[in-house]
C-alpha cells in the first residue's frame, strides 16, 4: 500500500466519513478554503490510480468510494512510523510518548487492562 499526501488524505477523510461520495460532495465537505474542483478531480484520479478510491458510474456522473478502510490505512501507517522513527518498537514509542508526557498514568492503565483482556481472550 501506498502512502497518501496530506491533500489525498484530506479526501479519503472525507470518503471513510461518507462511505461514498460524488465529487460536489467531497469539494462541500473539504476544510475552508475549500480546493477547486478541478484539483479535487485530479487528486481523485491519482488515489483511483493507487488502488485507495474505486468509481461506480450512475449515468453522467462518478460515484467514489474508499477502496481501503481507515483502519487499515491507519495500521500501516502506524507500523512505518514505529519501523521508521522507533527501531520497530512499539514500545519505544511509548515510552517516548510517557518521556514528554503525552500520555497519562490512567491512559497506560487502560493501554495494560486492553492488552490483559485481548490476551485472555486468545487463550
Amino acid at each position: 500500500m501506498k502512502t497518501l499526501t496530506k491533500a489525498e488524505e484530506q479526501i479519503m477523510q472525507v470518503l471513510w466519513k461518507s462511505g461514498n461520495a460524488f465529487l460536489r460532495n467531497i469539494v462541500d465537505s473539504m476544510p475552508n478554503p475549500k480546493p477547486h474542483q478541478n484539483t479535487v478531480a485530479t487528486l481523485l484520479k491519482i488515489l483511483v490510480e493507487k488502488e485507495f478510491v474505486t468509481i461506480t458510474v450512475l449515468g453522467r456522473q462518478h460515484q467514489y468510494s474508499a477502496a481501503v478502510t481507515k483502519e487499515d490505512y491507519s495500521k500501516r501507517t502506524m507500523k512505518q512510523i514505529v519501523k521508521g522513527y522507533f527501531e520497530g518498537s512499539f514500545s519505544n514509542l511509548v515510552s517516548s510518548m510517557v518521556k514528554d508526557n503525552n500520555i497519562s498514568i490512567e491512559e497506560l492503565e487502560t493501554l495494560l487492562q486492553q492488552i490483559k483482556k485481548q490476551q485472555n481472550s486468545r487463550k
